[in-house]
């Protein structure tokens, strides 16, 4: 029997407030909630394994809209549908933004908080998430070798193929341009890359048209920032990531066996778009 709110108390219903669920969906029910919320599954006493848990599962949906949201602004650039791809990519990077967070919260985690769950984790590791390789895929940061991780996924694999075989990105920005009467060389535009992006004069001297004259190229400039703009944030993320693990195991091996704060160091002088970047120093 449902219980009536006391005389005078406030009773949402009264307002029209829905109250009974029994044959209507609910907000637990939109969202899946009972199979969210049970998805956490510590393989320890350590209190401090269901923060990492929830840091990584929290991680990797935003990771997951990251990725819908990339896609669907390469299409938009791809139709020549600018307005659109901009405020993708400016989602994008305030989904990044999100995911720098995160790391604040991780950091309350002590040396000695995580050492009681670590050897519960076996070689799981973040470098194994397909997600972020997904990304960074996406994003032109490509290498064929890190499908191997995925090699017992074969879906997993599937996915990293697929998008092998798509221009990334950078390049897709880099069609436009060509489109809209730049010299591009044709195999930037024409073949998929499977390695990562490196420095290409054509594509610098592209570049500085575009910022010396900002009004006359105004489509190219703006998509310019929305890129520096995004790898920023995905810079700051490679940061944190660094700093958190360091103060966290400092220069441990990682679970995965990487070389933990000296691997994650080295990506850090990844540049995704590094035209754009140097371009700064012609102006």
């Amino acid at each position: 029997m449902t219980k009536q709110p006391p005389d005078g108390a406030y009773n949402p219903e009264n307002e029209g407030a829905e109250m009974r669920f029994a044959d209507k969906m609910s907000y637990g029910d939109y969202l899946d909630l009972a199979q969210i919320l049970s998805a956490q599954k510590p393989l320890s006493t350590a209190s401090d394994e269901l923060l990492f848990i929830i840091q990584h599962q929290t991680s990797e949906l935003w990771m997951k809209l990251m990725l819908h949201e990339l896609h669907l602004a390469r299409e938009a650039i791809s139709a020549d549908r600018m307005p659109e791809a901009m405020k993708l990519l400016a989602r994008v990077s305030r989904i990044m933004e999100q995911l720098n967070s995160a790391w604040d919260v991780l950091r309350t985690m002590t040396p000695s908080d995580y050492t009681q769950f670590r050897d519960a984790l076996g070689l799981s590791s973040g470098f194994q998430s397909l997600q972020y390789r997904l990304i960074e895929f996406v994003l032109g940061n490509r290498n064929e070798a890190m499908i191997r991780p995925h090699e017992h996924d074969p879906d997993g694999v599937a996915l990293l193929n697929a998008e092998l075989a798509r221009l990334s990105l950078y390049q897709t920005v880099l069609a436009f341009a060509q489109r809209k009467g730049f010299t591009v060389p044709a195999d930037l535009v024409n073949n998929p890359s499977s390695q990562p992006h490196r420095e290409v004069p054509e594509i610098m001297d592209l570049w500085e048209t575009v910022y010396r004259d900002p009004a006359a190229h105004w489509a190219l400039y703006e998509v310019g920032e929305k890129l520096v703009d995004l790898e920023d944030y995905f810079r700051r993320w490679r940061f944190n990531h660094v700093t958190t693990v360091e103060r966290v195991i400092g220069f441990k091996r990682g679970t995965g066996g990487t070389g933990g704060v000296s691997y994650l160091k080295r990506m850090l002088e990844v540049e995704l778009f590094p035209e754009l970047w140097h371009v700064r120093t012609r102006l």
